[in-house]
């Protein structure tokens, strides 16, 4: 077992107390005899030389901090308590546990021994994990983007002992010159605690500046404009459509980051609109992430993005909240096309977040790193090299077949992709390929399949990225999501299974002894209160769950958590959702998240919500609240519109009078025909009710719509109804399929 040292004074560091140390030995006992420090400052018995407070964290991120020679605080008063008895600026440093630059910084900055020491005697030295602390996170970004223009992590901030910024910035090389800059970190700080130290009021007056206007960036009022209408979706969906990539796919040039907020929006349109360019660009982008190297061809999964055009070259980590999100992505496609090479990449997705994502008790894990062990070589790590092949590696696995097929059909070179090792893609379709080998695309696919199974059990005994095993509420709410909405689509009860064990999970684990949600699990221990996006992401998933398994339960944790966040989030003045409660640390600012970007924005999602539960329930304060959240985005939506999709997908569901879809039967088995033409459409217009007639009674309090609704003739009966008005029951599948392609076509002004 590794303990600290006992001469483990931090370098320019404050003698500890010994009740301080003895809690710091503690924590790494606690760790287990299998406990490996990430440091290279060892003593000759291999025990870590520092260890910081991070060490009492459960944070993965903050964990591989704690044995950082500089004197770490985890985000919390007793930093700020010091810096102002110290009269000392506070260092906060935001990052997360995949973030490969994070790990650049704190091998060229965190564990320098120089570098640490300065920040030890002229600093207050505080670490936040942005993936727990989101709120944290948001409000100094926020900073960074107006004092740089431009934001990313790791997170570089200067704060007075009164949270106050006067100083912003993202990564930073150590010292001046280096990677060709000509400040480095360590003359930064130099320079920014002679300022604090000689012109005190001149810090404080910028820092002053700073949070005023972060103040006025964060304060909406009410907004008498109302909620725009079918022109700003219009605008909106113009302005994506002039950023497509007609060659490769995507939005942008390069780096092309996964957006599937924007695949939303674009089928929505193409549907109502009758619009084939808006599918077809989502159909054209999906296809062609899927044969890039930003898909995990062997593993499955995609990684966080391409850093080139045509999405071959990622950058290698994998987050939860992408592949869930991608997963719904190419099941809604393949309504819109029939085109069933998009619902394999949807299992697919789905079938790599069960076996290689999945925590032991149902929740998912959040994500690994980009960065992989170097074989032999201890503390090294090289980007890619756990999912980059040679061509001598694959000879060793494959047979003679198999690897002129893999060749042939991944474009494997001898010179590579990336540093002299091949990213396995598909630069040509597998017909042209089977006819270059002389095969029938069938035995092609047959040969791919054998000898994807061999690598992925070769690739299986390499040293792994790390994984953050920390679950989050809000993106396991995707994941229950991506599920549930796969798992009834393509009629896979075990995915519905698995979206209900993860709601089972979150909704028992990850609340306090309030009921309120917990936003972190990790180590057996939730914690942290729940943002707007843990409450909207989770009631998401709980509705697409009983859409998918008839299980009114759901249903009813949806409406109680709904409850708690208009309680504890709603702006009751001005319309939509704070991200942090009423009760909540308070920060400098309490933000409204107003962007849909990698995640969806809290508030996007809640419309969302909103609209839905509105036409489930047919109460309608449910939806006089999404209306006035709508009403108080309408300048996001009329003047920021590519910033927003997901909420414009929103709009176009209240726009398009969304339909109430509701299948009776004697028994559930008598429901097939018909459920199985709900599962085939994209019809992002509507809310489900499959039941049984013996269950209508007890249900009526929660889906009023049901009264007088039963089997016509002992037969599976499906009704169609626009605000409560039905169109005529039916028993036959052809005439559902007709009343459901109803829309509401957008108006011509």
């Amino acid at each position: 077992m590794h303990e600290p040292s006992p001469t483990s004074a931090l370098p320019g560091g404050s003698p500890r107390d010994d009740a301080t140390q003895a809690r710091l030995h503690a924590g790494v006992a606690s760790k287990g005899s299998d406990y490996r420090p990430r440091t290279r400052h060892l003593d000759a018995d291999g025990r870590p030389k520092f260890t910081n407070r991070l060490i009492l964290e459960t944070s993965p991120y903050l964990l591989q901090h704690a044995h950082n020679p500089v004197d770490w605080y985890p985000w919390g008063d007793a930093a700020f308590e010091r810096a102002k008895r110290e009269n000392k600026p506070v260092l906060l440093s935001i990052g997360y546990s995949t973030c490969h630059w994070c790990h650049v910084m704190e091998r060229e900055s965190f564990e320098d021994l120089e570098i640490a020491a300065y920040i030890n005697e002229h600093y207050i030295a505080v670490k936040v994990d942005r993936e727990e602390r989101p709120d944290v996170d948001d409000v100094y970004m926020t900073a960074v983007q107006m004092l740089t223009g431009r934001g990313g992590w790791p997170l570089t901030t200067i704060l007075t002992p009164a949270r106050e910024p006067f100083f912003a910035g993202t990564y930073f090389p150590p010292r001046d010159g280096a990677r060709g800059q000509r400040r480095g970190f360590l003359g930064i700080l130099k320079g920014l605690a002679e300022s604090f130290a000689q012109q005190p009021d001149r810090v404080l007056a910028r820092a002053a500046q700073v949070s005023r206007h972060l103040a006025q960036r964060s304060t909406t009022a009410p907004d008498d404009a109302g909620i725009p209408g079918d022109d700003a979706i219009r605008r909106i969906v113009a302005g994506i459509a002039s950023r497509y990539d007609e060659t490769w796919g995507g939005f942008g040039s390069a780096p092309k980051f996964p957006r599937p907020v924007v695949h939303q929006l674009l089928l929505r349109h193409g549907r109502r609109a009758n619009d084939r360019r808006s599918v077809a660009m989502v159909a054209a982008t999906l296809r062609h992430m899927a044969a890039g190297g930003i898909r995990d061809h062997i593993g499955g999964g995609f990684h966080r993005y391409s850093t080139d055009r045509r999405w071959l070259v990622p950058h290698f980590e994998k987050m939860l909240y992408d592949n869930a999100q991608l997963a719904v992505a190419y099941v809604h496609a393949w309504q819109a096309t029939q085109d069933s090479q998009l619902a394999a990449i949807a299992i697919e997705t789905l079938d790599y977040l069960r076996r290689d994502m999945r925590a032991p008790d149902g929740g998912f894990y959040s994500a690994t790193d980009a960065d992989s062990p170097v074989p032999g070589r201890a503390d090294d790590h090289e980007e890619g090299l756990f999912f980059t092949w040679s061509p001598a590696e694959l000879a060793q696995v494959l047979d003679t077949a198999e690897l002129a097929a893999v060749v042939a059909y991944y474009g494997v070179t001898d010179a590579g992709h990336y540093e002299g090792r091949n990213i396995l893609h598909i630069p040509r379709p597998a017909e042209d390929v089977a006819k270059t080998l002389d095969q029938s695309p069938r035995q092609l696919q047959a040969t791919i399949a054998s000898a994807r199974e061999k690598l992925y059990a070769a690739r299986s005994h390499r040293p792994p990225p790390l994984r953050d095993e920390k679950v989050l509420t809000s993106w396991n709410g995707l994941a229950v999501s991506a599920f549930a909405i796969a798992g009834f689509a393509l009629d896979r009860p075990e995915y519905v299974e698995q979206a209900a064990q993860t709601a089972r999970f979150l909704l028992t684990k990850l609340r306090d002894r309030d009921g309120r949600l917990l936003r972190s699990y990790n180590e057996r221990t939730a914690r942290h209160p729940a943002v707007l996006d843990d409450y909207a992401f989770l009631i998401a998933g709980l509705l697409d769950l009983y859409e998918a398994s008839s299980d009114p339960q759901w249903l009813r944790d949806a409406l109680a958590l709904q409850q708690q966040q208009d309680r504890d989030f709603l702006d009751a003045a001005a319309g939509g959702y704070f991200l942090t409660g009423k009760d909540a640390e308070r920060l400098l600012v309490r933000q409204k998240p107003d962007y849909d970007g990698a995640e969806p924005s809290g508030n996007s999602v809640a419309a969302h919500n909103l609209l839905r539960l509105a036409e489930l329930t047919g109460r309608d304060g449910l939806r006089r609240t999404a209306e006035r959240l709508l009403a108080s985005q309408s300048a996001a939506l009329n003047q920021r519109g590519i910033a927003v999709p997901l909420l414009a997908a929103a709009l176009d569901f209240q726009q398009d009078r969304p339909l109430q879809v509701f299948i009776v039967s004697r028994e559930a088995a008598d429901a097939k025909a018909l459920t199985d033409e709900l599962r085939r459409q994209y019809l992002p217009n509507r809310v489900i009710s499959i039941v049984t007639e013996s269950d209508i009674n007890d249900r009526l309090a929660l889906v009023p719509g049901l009264e007088d609704k039963r089997a016509r003739g002992g037969r599976a009966t499906a009704y169609v109804c626009e605000q409560q008005v039905c169109q005529k029951p039916t028993v036959d599948s052809n005439e559902l399929l007709r009343q459901l392609e109803r829309v509401t076509p957008y108006t011509d002004q």
